[in-house]
């Protein structure tokens, strides 16, 4: 089993096979504290390295900490084809909760957190997760801003976006090179078409989170119908969807079993007819 049958996609100067692993799964419930068994945790990165995964997605809020630190356990020293693909844009509080963290101040301590974590002195790709809320002061053009003054200092080595809107995105573009946006996108959810689109237009890599959005496609929808016809699992067809969806699209699902990891990268082997595809727009567009 490999993912070569995904083809590639360009990260900016980088060419990368187009399925990736997320590691937010790797955390304790909540996305809080270590999972339950590390150790799987571990083979399952490892695993993912072996089957051909060469994009993996990270925050240092994932933990907090906890995501990082079994990355760095398990493929420290990093070969040099792994893209490490970091976000700054969020932090924790002790009960759980997400706040933003988009402020200058935020951004760069955030960073400097990847960097003691990982292990590294540059990180490979960093996406501004932009996250509004209460309190929040810093606009997205001032976050922005930051994140080229880290990438002019060679604190991170190619600026991403995620959770932007169209206009953010090309805002964005008018001043610096944007190579990666992750944003909430699925078979179930495709309110983010027209950037998925902009990103096909401009060759910008897409990394769709909750790319299963297995809480939309429920046992009796479409996609269900059509995995048990062509004998898989829905997660497989959701996700052979989406390598369909756009030459550009890069879907990082997570998981912490090898077993679920596999059976994710299976679907890099699974091509949908037209006739499936028809069916899967008409019913869930």
């Amino acid at each position: 089993m490999t993912i070569g049958d995904a083809g590639t996609t360009a990260i900016g100067d980088l060419t990368v096979p187009r399925f990736g692993y997320g590691t937010m799964r790797l955390t304790g419930p909540g996305i809080w504290g270590p999972p339950a068994d590390p150790d799987e945790a571990v083979r399952v990165l490892r695993r993912a390295y072996e089957l051909g995964v060469r994009v993996i997605d990270c925050a240092w809020y994932y933990g907090p900490e906890a995501a990082h630190l079994l990355l760095r356990e398990a493929l420290a020293p990093y070969p040099d084809d792994l893209v490490l693909v970091s976000k700054l844009g969020a932090w924790r509080e002790h009960d759980h909760s997400w706040h933003p963290a988009v402020s200058p101040a935020q951004l760069r301590a955030g960073c400097e957190r990847d960097l003691e974590l990982l292990g590294i002195e540059s990180v490979p790709v960093t996406h501004l997760r932009w996250t509004p809320g209460d309190g929040v002061t810093t606009t997205f053009e001032d976050a922005l801003a930051t994140m080229v003054e880290l990438k002019a200092e060679g604190k991170i080595q190619r600026i991403g976006l995620s959770n932007v809107t169209l206009e953010q995105l090309d805002l964005a573009l008018a001043g610096t090179e944007i190579v990666t946006v992750s944003n909430l996108y699925s078979a179930g959810q495709r309110a983010d078409d027209p950037v998925v689109d902009r990103c096909t237009e401009q060759g910008i890599a897409y990394l769709p989170f909750f790319p299963l959005a297995m809480g939309k496609i429920g046992r009796e929808s479409v996609v269900s119908a059509v995995a048990e016809r062509l004998e898989t699992t829905a997660s497989v067809v959701a996700l052979a969807w989406l390598l369909q969806r756009s030459p550009v699209m890069l879907p990082i699902p997570g998981t912490s079993k090898v077993g679920h990891l596999e059976e994710n990268l299976s679907a890099t082997d699974l091509v949908l007819t037209p006739a499936d595809l028809a069916e899967l727009d008409g019913t869930l567009a």
